[in-house]
């Protein structure tokens, strides 16, 4: 006898459904998985003969053949251990009822028991998409599913809740359906305040301006002049997400398995630092079935690469395609896949090995050279991706120990708040949520410059030698100048401190 049931299946961020089907037939004893699967699967014909077993039902003792359709989608992990059970227990007749009108997701455990499955959220996603309206899932992972609009979420704590929810002997309770009207996000309290931060006015200024428009932004100074420092207290001036972004923020940290089951909803902007030794692959993302590397999950949030000259020339490299299109696109045997990567990149660098070229202070000493060997670590090609070129000198002693107060990151965010509502306002109806996201056709309708401006950009062609990249940048920071200033207008006064950050000598 057959037995079918639904289940699903997710590459990339998009994905389609799977038929999970069971036979039952005379003949040695077998259990058969197939249907392009990887180890996790094939393991779970121990874990669900356990779980049948010490459920209470009988696990037939036959030849059993389980195919996961369609045959040529890789499929992996142990989300079908569930939706395997119960096909097999539909074929040998001890379950009935509407199963294939019912998604189907969860790992067993040898007792019967659910445990949390990753990628639950887009999974389910998926389900909406495709016209499936109901869904049995892990108790666990119930909250993070009723995220999903349009199917509703049974959650269940183990396989024989499932078998009396079909055979009606106990049908599962629902859970209530979260509208994202209802999400509050919050700014991460986990940041250091800008108060706290001495000095550094023109860096701070910087990265106001690198929170509100998009914006990369590289810092350069000796040791400890506060750039890491700084880069840590960014996320505290970025505003709270937005439904939208938080659902799309979650989405991605679910397939990442990296969404903890206590923890349905990210509500707060990723901050990702990876460590200079980061192979290319965790960086961008990748594997047999690609997964999300660094960018991605700070889509939305900050990318801070400290010590950037330190990380492998190559890894650096596969950034140049990410920061330009905002999406990480991978391709292996199985497929294509695309990721989203629409962060803020903060870079921070010392100016050579030593890390005192151009101090007042401290003499650098680097042998001849050297400096300009340190430096052509970035190259040219990633270095055109940077909106922002600040220095971060050395901080004197009296601006230390001086009880002035710092402006807050309070007071900042509200600024950064005002100028995306403004962008709001200018995108909406388009796919642009920043000034950075605007292609050269929108980047020439919002941002027009006046004649004063006009020759402050053409003098600076000529003597930075700006490339078509770096002029449409130029242009979108001066947007994002004038939004903070609250002015629609780009006056020569905005154009003239864009181009200020653009002069990008690294010593």
């Amino acid at each position: 006898m057959l037995g079918q049931v639904r289940s699903c299946v997710v590459t990339g961020l998009e994905g389609s459904l799977v038929d999970v089907e069971a036979v039952v037939t005379f003949g040695m004893v077998k259990f058969f998985v197939v249907g392009m699967t990887d180890q996790a699967i094939q393991e779970s014909r121990e874990r669900v003969r356990g779980a049948i077993k010490n459920s209470g039902f009988k696990f037939p003792g036959t030849r059993i053949s389980v195919n996961l359709a369609p045959a040529d989608v890789h499929k992996e992990g142990p989300a079908y251990d569930l939706p395997i059970a119960v096909a097999i227990l539909a074929a040998s007749n001890q379950v009935s009822g509407e199963l294939s009108e019912t998604l189907l997701l969860g790992e067993l455990s040898m007792d019967g028991r659910l445990r949390h499955t990753n990628s639950v959220l887009p999974m389910i996603g998926v389900a909406a998409a495709r016209g499936l309206r109901k869904a049995i899932v892990p108790a666990v992972d119930a909250a993070e599913a009723a995220l999903v609009e349009g199917v509703t979420i049974y959650p269940a704590e183990r396989l024989a809740d499932v078998v009396d929810h079909f055979l009606g002997v106990k049908p599962l309770t629902p859970v209530a359906h979260r509208p994202l009207s209802e999400i509050r996000c919050a700014v991460s309290g986990a940041f250091i305040d800008f108060a706290h931060i001495k000095g550094q006015d023109h860096a701070k200024r910087a990265l106001e301006l690198a929170a509100s428009g998009g914006h990369n932004v590289l810092m350069v100074g000796p040791p400890g002049s506060g750039k890491t420092l700084m880069a840590r207290a960014l996320p505290g001036i970025l505003p709270a997400l937005t439904p939208e972004e938080a659902l799309e923020v979650t989405k991605i940290y679910s397939i990442a398995g990296m969404l903890p089951p206590e923890v349905p909803l990210i509500t707060q902007r990723p901050f990702r630092s990876p460590h200079y030794t980061i192979s290319s692959a965790a960086l961008v993302g990748g594997g047999k079935v690609p997964k999300p590397g660094e960018i991605t999950l700070s889509h939305r949030g900050v990318l801070f690469l400290d010590e950037l000259p330190e990380f492998g020339q190559m890894t650096l490299e596969v950034l140049r395609q990410p920061l330009e299109d905002k999406i990480v696109t991978i391709s292996r045997v199985h497929g294509t896949v695309c990721f989203p990567a629409n962060g803020v990149l903060v870079g921070a660098m010392n100016p050579c090995t030593c890390g005192f070229f151009g101090d007042p202070v401290r003499e650098c000493t680097c042998p001849p050279g050297a400096v300009a060997k340190y430096q052509r670590r970035i190259s040219g090609p990633l270095l055109d991706r940077i909106d922002l070129f600040v220095q971060a000198p050395r901080v004197d002693y009296e601006k230390l120990v001086s009880d002035e107060p710092a402006e807050s990151s309070d007071a900042i965010r509200r600024r950064v708040e005002a100028a995306r509502e403004r962008q709001r306002a200018r995108f909406a109806g388009t796919k642009c949520l920043t000034n950075a996201d605007m292609s050269p056709v929108e980047t020439r309708q919002h941002c027009r410059l006046d004649e004063a401006g006009q020759g402050l950009v053409q003098m600076a062609m000529e003597k930075f030698n700006l490339s078509a990249r770096a002029f449409h940048r130029v242009l979108k920071l001066c947007r994002t100048i004038a939004d903070v200033a609250g002015q629609e207008q780009i006056s020569a006064a905005h154009v003239a401190e864009a181009l200020q950050y653009r002069a990008r000598g690294l010593g």
